[in-house]
């Protein structure tokens, strides 16, 4: 059960979306584990270590896809809602995957301006998921891909996005 205080705090964090702190993390040593085991490497090797920038909003690895990054959103050190993406320059592709809010802040605004963010940061690319959108999802996907090129429909990633070559 959500309180109203609850809300007010998720709505003041999606106002603050474009506060975003940046952390890379050791992607290249789960790459290379990849190519040396044949490829066969699960999407979740052990617990990574993500370093997280001191901000509401942060922008680091993704924990469960090698080559893809995480947006996340924190109140009082609790994550409330999260998104992987990847991005393919050369393609102008952009892919976002299970955006996720805790239920106590869902529908206060933080995915939409989480992905209203990302397409404001990275102009000029189609945006796509993987995957068929779940049937209790289907309107939600439908609002925010309304005026999206690519419009998060369902696309496999390019050749240079594929982490399997």
């Amino acid at each position: 059960m959500r309180n109203e205080g609850d809300r007010q705090a998720a709505r003041h964090l999606a106002g603050q979306v474009r506060e975003v702190g940046h952390a890379s993390g050791p992607e290249h040593w789960r790459e290379a584990l990849r190519r040396v085991i044949g490829g066969r490497l699960g999407r979740r090797v052990g617990r990574a270590v993500i370093p997280e920038p001191g901000t509401p909003w942060q922008d680091t690895i993704s924990a469960e896809r090698i080559g893809w990054r995480r947006r996340a959103a924190s109140l009082d050190a609790e994550f409330v809602f999260a998104v992987d993406y990847r991005i393919c320059r050369r393609c102008r592709l952009g892919w976002v995957e299970q955006p996720h809010t805790l239920p106590r802040y869902q529908r206060c605004g933080l995915a939409s301006a989480a992905l209203a963010a990302l397409l404001w940061e990275n102009r000029g690319l189609a945006w796509h998921t993987l995957g068929d959108h779940f049937a209790e999802s289907r309107a939600f996907w439908a609002a925010v891909g309304a005026d999206v090129p690519g419009g998060y429909e369902q696309r496999r990633l390019c050749r240079h996005a594929d982490p399997r070559g």
